[in-house]
């Protein structure tokens, strides 16, 4: 389940915290995706990329430009229950990176293409116990 392979706690930002504070938060917590949150509702997500490229096309100070403003959104997320394979499954056909993930509403963790692909070794080593038949000893008739 995607919440057996998330990362948690999920570093957040309201909507109106400038652009220098999520670029030192990105710094600070060595993370590269950020959920923008209003009041305690998951709205959007920068990643850094984002901050970078959406940050320069608005040519003003970094401590000028809201997180809201740079952020993606509407917010693609996934609920806590749902299968690793779903979660890859949309990220691939929402070409995102990051997905937040959801119970109830509530954000409660996050998970990236690298932790589904650290995912991978354990699923393919269960796959393979699945897919191959028990080998029986050898019997000798006599």
């Amino acid at each position: 389940m995607v919440r057996d392979i998330m990362s948690k706690p999920v570093k957040v930002v309201r909507e109106d915290t400038n652009l220098h504070e999520v670029i030192a938060t990105f710094s600070s917590f060595d993370v590269d995706s950020i959920v923008v949150v209003q009041g305690e509702r998951p709205i959007g997500i920068i990643t850094t990329k984002d901050a970078l490229t959406r940050g320069f096309e608005h040519g003003l100070p970094v401590s000028a430009i809201k997180a809201g403003i740079v952020a993606s959104s509407p917010l693609i997320t996934i609920d806590a229950k749902a299968s690793v394979e779903e979660a890859a499954e949309l990220m691939r056909r929402k070409k995102i990176k990051h997905l937040p993930v959801v119970r109830k509403e509530k954000l409660i963790g996050i998970v990236s293409d690298t932790d589904i692909i650290f995912a991978l070794p354990s699923m393919l080593t269960r796959m393979e116990e699945v897919c191959r038949p028990e080998r029986q000893p050898a019997t000798v008739n006599h």
